[in-house]
């Protein structure tokens, strides 16, 4: 059975992107690069909202030959992964391997993932929020990053309550921590 695993990187404070819906702080540097690219080989979907998609679709076309090679390596495996996106409001969808779904379906997932031969990620909050109310995520990992935006859109859901257990933690020269939790059943 696949799990189903929540990663995003956030701000000290707990957000995903300013007030302003910025988020270049949160570029990760070649260390913690790699170390996503390490964390996302073994998923073979991800799930996104419309948003989340729109902005890594660009993973896509994206020119990667002048790149650092952690660039080409994570084109490399967005390209080759499956994509589902949830949307009301795209027509159609840009990359390959990748179909479009009107409605987020909880059964459908628990379905995927007791079929799946490989993990699932979700991708945006707002999407992410639904598969945490629906008791679907397994795991979270976040990557907090050494800076308080003070607002924004949060990385969590407010209504969401659950225990988790620490199952592992890093971190990086450059200040970020990645904390990993998995869900107690």
């Amino acid at each position: 059975m696949a799990k189903l695993i929540y990663s995003a990187i956030t701000s000290l404070d707990g957000y995903v992107a300013d007030e302003h819906g910025r988020f270049d702080w949160a570029a990760p540097d070649e260390e913690v690069h790699a170390f996503v690219n390490d964390l996302a080989r073994p998923v073979g979907t991800y799930l996104f909202g419309r948003r989340m998609y729109e902005v890594m679709v660009a993973w896509e076309t994206m020119d990667t030959r002048r790149q650092p090679s952690t660039v080409q390596d994570f084109a490399k495996i967005w390209r080759a992964a499956h994509k589902i996106v949830y949307s009301k409001t795209l027509d159609t969808v840009s990359s390959a391997r990748t179909r479009l779904e009107r409605h987020f379906e909880p059964e459908a997932v628990r379905q995927m993932k007791a079929s799946a031969g490989r993990d699932i990620t979700v991708g945006g909050p707002g999407l992410a929020a639904e598969a945490i109310k629906a008791g679907l995520v397994d795991e979270f990992q976040m990557f907090v990053t050494p800076v308080v935006v003070g607002g924004g859109t949060q990385w969590l859901p407010n209504d969401a309550r659950l225990r988790l257990a620490l199952l592992d933690e890093r971190r990086f020269a450059g200040g970020v921590v990645h904390l990993r939790y998995g869900t107690r059943m």
